[in-house]
């Protein structure tokens, strides 16, 4: 599963001034990621504003992002949910051309126990063609995915391949490493801690920020897996107030800022998210011409 090493993008969704997806700039940026050295792409995560794209517009999308792609880098498809069933069948009508695994958020707003997390799991790995990669974000969902139910899984299903991991929880971390079986890739799902997280022997990130800065962040991921964490550190001190604003005021609303001023795509959401504020907006524009200049 080395194809999962290194710098993946969340990738946002572009949408135009009507709010219907700008696939121009899904072109854009998938070939602004692409050149600047990123080892994979994730298509309709969270940050791809997932949750306000209907059915139809969901399938449109990852075809036309295979397309663009063209096998040039590894592509991954977001098909989550809460309700078990639906996002079953979501992955069995999933058409799998060009894409080369399906990463699937633990389930929101239910607040499953750990054997619930486990059973929906069961459920969605049992019907995948593609290999799952496990997403544990209880900052979003409002429940944590145990080191002992992620381990459970990964020792369970060959097909379920890793993990990204967005709970902060350095202790959580230290257990899924122990004790996860050899191969079993552990993924930061979370920007700011990339790089202790890859102390701890994490392959790589699925990012945010990369979507704005993938050069940038991609040299700093690489310089990890040397294991050259002293010369990464510089790359993440230099990173440090760049992310923080994108998360200032929601994700992915300060990527979307940034990639307006890059000329890549526009800064639209669809609602109930919303652009950020004129100061922050300011602070992302200065601070990204600190980091590309």
């Amino acid at each position: 599963m080395d194809m999962f090493h290194g710098t993946g993008v969340a990738m946002v969704t572009p949408f135009d001034a009507q709010g219907q997806v700008d696939y121009a700039g899904l072109e854009n940026l998938i070939n602004y990621l692409i050149n600047n050295g990123v080892n994979y792409l994730v298509s309709l995560g969270t940050t791809g504003e997932s949750a306000t794209l209907n059915k139809e517009e969901k399938k449109k999308v990852w075809a036309f992002t295979a397309q663009v792609v063209n096998k040039r880098v590894n592509l991954v498809a977001g098909i989550g949910g809460n309700n078990t069933y639906e996002v079953v069948e979501a992955v069995k009508e999933f058409d799998t051309i060009g894409y080369d695994a399906i990463l699937s958020a633990s389930p929101h707003y239910n607040k499953p126990i750990q054997e619930g997390i486990y059973q929906h799991y069961k459920a969605i790995a049992e019907a995948s063609t593609l290999p799952i990669i496990l997403y544990n974000v209880p900052g979003r969902t409002g429940s944590n995915m145990s080191a002992e139910t992620t381990v459970r899984l990964a020792h369970d299903f060959k097909n379920i391949i890793g993990i990204k991991e967005a709970s902060g929880n350095f202790d959580q971390f230290n257990q899924i490493m122990r004790d996860k079986p050899a191969g079993f890739l552990f993924i930061s799902g979370d920007d700011p801690v990339t790089l202790p997280m890859m102390a701890l022997g994490a392959v790589g990130v699925i990012s945010v920020v990369g979507n704005a800065v993938p050069r940038q962040f991609s040299n700093m991921i690489n310089t990890c897996l040397t294991g050259n964490f002293k010369a990464a550190q510089q790359a993440h001190y230099q990173l440090i107030e760049f992310t923080r604003l994108m998360f200032a005021e929601g994700s992915p609303g300060g990527v979307k800022t940034a990639l307006k001023q890059l000329g890549i795509c526009g800064d639209k959401l669809r609602l109930p998210l919303v652009q950020v504020s004129t100061p922050i907006a300011d602070k992302i524009m200065e601070e990204l011409k600190n980091i590309v200049e």
